[in-house]
């Protein structure tokens, strides 16, 4: 796992699980409670969209490429993280404010 990916994807879905909570007051958690249920889903989606897209390498494959951040590698961090907050904030709303 690399830390930068996780980092990126914990961030981005925190961003995505608060636009989805204030894009719907059905399903709004509160700031706190989006951006918890983001991250979570952020880095769930992340990491799976990192598994099936050829990103998943190996610790020593890891720390050689350390300084090698490209651009598709973050943009599949944004998009997957983005994503999964957003998605796992409007199932927990949902089920919560049922």
């Amino acid at each position: 796992m690399d830390i930068v990916a996780i980092i990126i994807q914990l961030v981005v879905g925190a961003i995505g699980g608060n636009v989805a909570g204030r894009a719907s007051p059905k399903i709004d958690l509160g700031s706190a409670g989006n951006s918890v249920a983001g991250a979570i889903g952020g880095v769930v989606l992340g990491q799976i969209i990192e598994r099936m897209t050829g990103g998943a390498v190996t610790a020593d494959q890891a720390a050689a490429m350390t300084s090698n951040l490209d651009i598709a590698g973050i943009l599949t961090n944004v998009i997957g993280g983005g994503a999964g907050g957003a998605i796992l904030t409007a199932i927990v709303g949902a089920i919560k404010n049922r």
